[in-house]
């Protein structure tokens, strides 16, 4: 399961920029994780739940934001929203020419004391 490298690559990503903060405390981070990201949030969320325990992060809030998948048809250009990537265009059935959002994984924001 991918998930928990994830979750201790996010927890090892707050360390650095505390440290380069000179803090010790991380309040908040948000965390944008998309439908078509190969990430499971809930997973992902339940990995990062089991390992902040004695980390920068083990008293902060940590906020997932699930952001959904985004397609752009080639054939009659309707943008419309997606579960996977392989999903059809709701109405002329052409798969889309692009993926315009969803497929992100990243770290948005993080408030330290």
């Amino acid at each position: 399961m991918h998930e928990f490298s994830l979750a201790i690559d996010v927890i090892n990503l707050a360390q650095r920029e505390a440290d380069k903060n000179g803090t010790r405390s991380i309040q908040e981070i948000i965390i944008e994780v998309g439908d078509l990201s190969g990430v499971e949030a809930d997973a992902f969320g339940s990995a990062l739940d089991l390992l902040v325990k004695d980390s920068i992060l083990e008293k902060a809030l940590i906020s997932i934001i699930k952001t959904p998948g985004k397609g752009r048809c080639n054939a009659c250009k309707l943008e419309f929203d997606m579960t996977q990537r392989m999903a059809t265009c709701p109405k002329c059935r052409c798969f889309p020419s692009k993926v315009n959002g969803g497929d992100e994984f990243r770290v948005v924001s993080l408030l330290v004391e």
